[in-house]
């Protein structure tokens, strides 16, 4: 009896502490919004936690020194983290996911990894499967995320990846190596 390939997902919310932000406050959509340290005009010591997509546009990602966020964009909206918040949204978006996987895996607190060999027969089911899941997070979150669906964890972490945000990206196991070739080693870390 041959074994049954292993489906796998990755969850990965998109931009997770200034989305939960955005969510929050609709006033801040649209413009660039960075969680991280206090700027204090310039001259604050840290660094940035995380970016939306407006600031990662003009060069402002995660772990560049709040200063130098500052130097590129100070009209940028600066905000300090809210880890209550972040976690009860966590917990809240991992609760629909589990249910999704026949096993769960939470990696952060914005990533999860659900192993759905069991939930579907093939790479069709797999994907509609996933789009359910993110459609769940979307109506009772109000956030987006981005899923990679693959034969095993790395592949499905890269997948979660390519097509953010709000992505959904199917590698099946005979296109593993077609997928994987063209991209920087540095991908794959």
């Amino acid at each position: 009896m041959r074994e049954k390939k292993r489906i796998i997902l990755h969850v990965d919310m998109d931009h997770f502490y200034t989305a939960v932000e955005e969510r929050e406050h609709p006033r801040f959509k649209g413009t660039p919004v960075i969680v991280g340290a206090d700027p204090k005009d310039g001259k604050g010591r840290g660094v940035v936690s995380t970016s939306n997509y407006e600031a990662r546009a003009i060069g402002i990602k995660s772990g560049i020194p709040i200063s130098r966020a500052w130097k590129l964009c100070p009209e940028a909206i600066y905000l300090k983290p809210n880890f209550p918040l972040y976690k009860r949204t966590s917990n809240a978006i991992m609760e629909i996911a589990r249910k999704y996987a026949d096993k769960f895996e939470q990696w952060g607190i914005d990533e999860a990894f659900l192993d759905v060999s069991r939930k579907v027969t093939d790479s069709a089911e797999a994907k509609a499967l996933a789009r359910q899941l993110k459609n769940e997070i979307k109506e009772k979150e109000h956030l987006t995320c981005s899923i990679g669906i693959g034969p095993n964890k790395l592949v499905a972490k890269v997948a979660s990846d390519f097509e953010k945000p709000d992505g959904l990206t199917l590698v099946n196991n005979d296109k593993v190596e077609e997928f994987l070739a063209p991209l920087p080693v540095r991908k794959l870390l």
